[in-house]
């Protein structure tokens, strides 16, 4: 008993990916104000900048956790899956800054209707990761279990979606009679924000199982 009292005990590591959670929905919500306010150099610049701030957060936050799973011996769930999910949620704010800067990069002028569509489902599902995550110190509790639950299986429906999504606008951009360059770029970025989703989907699938091995 005593050598379990001396043994290091990480008390925070909820709450650091609660606030991982909330920089990465406050960088999905500065990417689609981007996304909304493309034609406007100066917004589209401010909002870029908040994606990049709420990034390099983030990746802090992760590298603490990381951190303080080679210190402490005995973690509130299964170190692993503390690893595997605040990496998920990392890899899903480090696509967003990819996006902007691929959009910056390759120069593109206007954004459509498509990315308006792939980038509101992104937002969705960051939103629901952040939500999810926030349940985690209570999944004892059956209700909340269960919440958790329903959460990860609207993320894989949203990912679902965003599935359909990128195959109709990937068919309009190759119908459609669009500049060859032009068409490369669009497509580049169709396939960088249809991966946030796929990356959410990873955080639920990770969040399943920690429900399922802690409930």
């Amino acid at each position: 008993m005593l050598f379990g009292k001396l043994l290091p005990r990480g008390g925070n590591f909820f709450e650091l990916i609660n606030d991982h959670g909330n920089l990465l929905a406050e960088g999905a919500r500065a990417f689609m104000l981007l996304v909304q306010n493309y034609s406007d150099e100066a917004l589209r610049e401010k909002y870029s900048a908040e994606v990049d701030r709420a990034e390099k957060r983030a990746d802090r936050i992760t590298a603490e956790v990381n951190r303080l799973l080679h210190k402490t011996f005995i973690t509130p769930i299964d170190r692993d899956q503390i690893r595997g999910l605040i990496n998920a949620m990392d890899d899903i704010l480090d696509l967003l800054q990819d996006s902007a800067e691929v959009m910056s990069l390759y120069d593109l002028k206007h954004l459509n209707d498509d990315v308006n569509r792939l980038g509101e489902i992104s937002v969705r599902c960051c939103e629901r990761v952040q939500h999810v995550v926030t349940l985690l110190p209570k999944l004892s509790q059956p209700a909340v279990a269960e919440a958790a639950l329903k959460t990860c299986e609207e993320i894989d429906r949203l990912e679902s979606d965003a599935d359909r999504a990128m195959r109709s606008a990937m068919s309009r951009l190759f119908r459609d009679n669009i500049e060859v360059r032009e068409l490369i770029k669009l497509k580049a970025v169709y396939e960088h924000l249809e991966s946030i989703s796929d990356r959410c989907e990873d955080v639920a699938n990770i969040v399943e199982g920690i429900v399922l091995k802690n409930s």
